[in-house]
C-alpha cells in the first residue's frame, strides 16, 4: 500500500477555514483527512463537503446512542459519501449492529455511498488508572481485545485502537479487519495527553492499517514538511530499512 493511502491527517482546528487553509498545504501529499468533534461542530456537513473535495473522509464523531438514532447517523454519513465513521463499540452488539445495517442501506439505494464503519476500542487517553475510575474491569489491553471482537462480531468493517494493542487484534480478528490507529507520534515529537502511543514505524509493524496524525502535523511549524516526514517513516517500516 501507498504510504499516502496510511496517513490519516487529523483536521482538529476550530474553523472551517483554518481545515481548508490545513487541507490546502497537504496537497499532494495527504489523501484522507479526518473530521472529528470539535472541526464538525463547529462546521457541520459543511467541514465533511470540505474535507471531501480535497481527499477521502474520516468522520470520527465516535457515535454512541440508542441502536435506532446511532443507524440514522451512520445512515446521514453513509449518503454524505464518508469514506469511514465511528461507533463506540462499548455501545453494544445491537448499537454497532443497528451502525451497519444502516451503511449496507445507504448503499444499496445511494450510489456511491460506501461507507465502511469501525468501532472505537478504548480511547488511547485511558490507562489502568482511568479504566479503574469508571468501573471498567480488565487492563486496556484485555478490554481492547473484548470490543476488537465485538465489533466483528456485530459486522463492523474494523476498529479504532492504540498502536500497543495492534498486534493482538490483528492475530485475534485476521487479516482482512480493518485496523486505524491513532495516538501515533513520529520520532522526536511529544505525547500530549495520550498514553498508550507508539510511532508510525512502529504501527506499521505491528500490522495498523490506517495511521492517525493530529498535533505533529497540525500544529508544526512547516505542516507539508511535517507530513512527508510520517510518511517516510511509514515507507521505512513497509520495506524494512532502518529507521
Amino acid at each position: 500500500m501507498d504510504a499516502r493511502d496510511r496517513l490519516i491527517v487529523a483536521l482538529d482546528v476550530p474553523t472551517l477555514s483554518e481545515a481548508e487553509a490545513l487541507a490546502d498545504r497537504l496537497a499532494g501529499v495527504v489523501r484522507w483527512f479526518k473530521v472529528g468533534s470539535q472541526l464538525f461542530t463547529a462546521a457541520g456537513p459543511a467541514a465533511v463537503a470540505a474535507a471531501a473535495r480535497r481527499g477521502r473522509v474520516f468522520l470520527d464523531t465516535k457515535l454512541h446512542d440508542i441502536p435506532s438514532v446511532v443507524g440514522a447517523a451512520v445512515g446521514a454519513a453513509a449518503r454524505q459519501g464518508i469514506a469511514l465513521c465511528t461507533v463506540h463499540a462499548s455501545g453494544g452488539t445491537e448499537m454497532m449492529r443497528a451502525a451497519r445495517e444502516a451503511a449496507d442501506a445507504a448503499a444499496r439505494t445511494a450510489p456511491g455511498a460506501q461507507l465502511r464503519v469501525l468501532g472505537v476500542t478504548l480511547l488511547t487517553s485511558m490507562d489502568h488508572r482511568t479504566l479503574a475510575e469508571t468501573g471498567i474491569g480488565g487492563d486496556p489491553a484485555q478490554v481492547v481485545d473484548r470490543l476488537a471482537r465485538l465489533a466483528k462480531t456485530a459486522g463492523l468493517d474494523g476498529a479504532v485502537t492504540s498502536v500497543r494493542e495492534v498486534r493482538a487484534v490483528r492475530a485475534a480478528c485476521g487479516p482482512t479487519f480493518l485496523l486505524v490507529c491513532p495516538g501515533i507520534r513520529p520520532s522526536g515529537s511529544v505525547e500530549d495527553d495520550q498514553r498508550r502511543v507508539l510511532s508510525p514505524r512502529a504501527a506499521v509493524a505491528a500490522g495498523a492499517d490506517l495511521l492517525v496524525v493530529g498535533r505533529p502535523i497540525v500544529h508544526a511549524s512547516d505542516p507539508r514538511g511535517a507530513a512527508e516526514a510520517v510518511l517516510r517513516e511509514i515507507e521505512g517500516a513497509a520495506d524494512g530499512s532502518p529507521t
